[in-house]
C-alpha cells in the first residue's frame, strides 16, 4: 500500500499532460466579436 505522506511532484507540462496550443485565444476573440455583432444586429433590428 502506498504511503499517503509521499508527494508526487510534477512540472507544469507533465501536470497538463501535454502541450497547450495558443489557438484558444483566437477562438475566444472571434467568438466575442461574433457575439457583439449578433447583439448589435438584434438591437438595430429591434429599434426599427
Amino acid at each position: 500500500m502506498a504511503d499517503p505522506r509521499d508527494e508526487t511532484r510534477l512540472n507544469a507540462t507533465r501536470a497538463r499532460a501535454g502541450a497547450t496550443p495558443h489557438m484558444t485565444r483566437y477562438i475566444l476573440a472571434i467568438s466575442l466579436v461574433l457575439i457583439v455583432v449578433a447583439f448589435g444586429a438584434l438591437f438595430w433590428a429591434g429599434s426599427r
